[in-house]
This record gives C-alpha cells, sequence and structure tokens, in this order.
C-alpha cells in the first residue's frame, strides 16, 4: 500500500484532515475475477459469501471483499489486514475443472485507489456524475461507471472508521486518475501530496 498524500488512512485516529479526505494506492494488494454461470457456486465453495445482485459487494470476515460486477462476474479485493493472502493464494492455486467458471486475472489490468474521510463522496462529485453520498451509495453499494474520463469500478467499502471508496480502473492510468483525484481533493485536504 502507498499512501499518495499526508494524510493516509491508518487502522488507529487519524489526524483531523485525514478524516476529511485521503488517498492511497493499493494496487500492489492482491485481486482477481471470475466470470460464469458457476462462479457463484466455484466462490461459495472457497467459503466466501456472495452479494445477491449485480452492483453489490460483501465484506468477507477476513476484511477482503466479493463484488458483484454481472449476473456472472465476480471482482474479489484482497483484505490489507493480511495483504492479500487468502486471495492472492487462491488466485495461484486455481485450477480450471469442469465447471464454468474462468479466472480473469486483474492484478495487471487494474488500478485501485482508495478514496477515504467524509468528503470522499464530495471529492468524486467532482470527477463522476453518479451520486455517491452515503445515503444514495450504502456501503457495499458497486457502481461502474465513467470518473475524470475513464472506466472506474467504485465500490463503497466504508467502515467504524469512516467512509471509503475502493476505486479500480485500467492500470495504464494510474497516474493520470490519481493526479485527477488529488486535483479535485485539494480544496479539502491541506498539505502538498507525499508521492
Amino acid at each position: 500500500m502507498t499512501s499518495l498524500n499526508t494524510h493516509a488512512p491508518s487502522r488507529g485516529s487519524m489526524p483531523a484532515d485525514a478524516a476529511v479526505c485521503s488517498l492511497s494506492d493499493l494496487t500492489e494488494l492482491p485481486r482477481f475475477g471470475l466470470r460464469g454461470s458457476d462462479s457463484a457456486d466455484a466462490l461459495q465453495a472457497l467459503g466466501y459469501r456472495l452479494p445477491e445482485r449485480p452492483n453489490q459487494a460483501v465484506r468477507q470476515t477476513d476484511g477482503s471483499w466479493v463484488a458483484r460486477l454481472s449476473a456472472t462476474e465476480y471482482l474479489l479485493l484482497g483484505s490489507g489486514d493480511d495483504q492479500g493472502a487468502r486471495v492472492a493464494a487462491q488466485e495461484a492455486e486455481w485450477v480450471q475443472d469442469e465447471r464454468r467458471s474462468y479466472l480473469l486475472p486483474r492484478q495487471d489490468s487494474h488500478a485501485w485507489l482508495q478514496l477515504s474521510g467524509i468528503q470522499c463522496s464530495a471529492v468524486m462529485a467532482k470527477l463522476c456524475g453518479v451520486d455517491l453520498r452515503a445515503d444514495a451509495f450504502a456501503v457495499g453499494a458497486v457502481a461502474q461507471t465513467s470518473a475524470a474520463r475513464i472506466n472506474v469500478i467504485a465500490v463503497n467499502v466504508g467502515d467504524e472508521r469512516g467512509p471509503a471508496l475502493a476505486l479500480l480502473f485500467d492500470r495504464a492510468s494510474l497516474s493520470y486518475f490519481t493526479g485527477a483525484v488529488l486535483d479535485a481533493m485539494a480544496e479539502f485536504v491541506a498539505g502538498a501530496p507525499a508521492g
């Protein structure tokens, strides 16, 4: 995990500005997808709890997330608590069998930023036409949308520490999109980017 500003989220108490808005690069955390009519069965066999409908996500007991992107496509996001070890191991051990469930590697295709703090939806309002405020976009909601003119998957991953949005997008656009988010954050966060 890489901190992109002077107020990166932590598990303990955060400085006052960090509670307002912070951005972290989680691109190195493991993630992968599954697609196919038997994908739900394959994930349940691995012990995952699944969202009931597309565009929903469910936090797992280890802190990882399973997002349902369509009727038969899922995206698994590793937990920062174990540095994504569970998700990485399951991707590495994946063996194609008779089930109609196909592995979709996402480590090289998708970058992953996490925008945290009470102003994260206000920051995204500058970049995206979807209402990501908590009353319209609850924890576990998923939006597949456009932000700063690129395709983005936004997942509300807020918890007891506060609001947070996981943002996944084309990895080749990491520098561009990071700059766009930092620019949108400028009115809410004091201090220069640290990386």
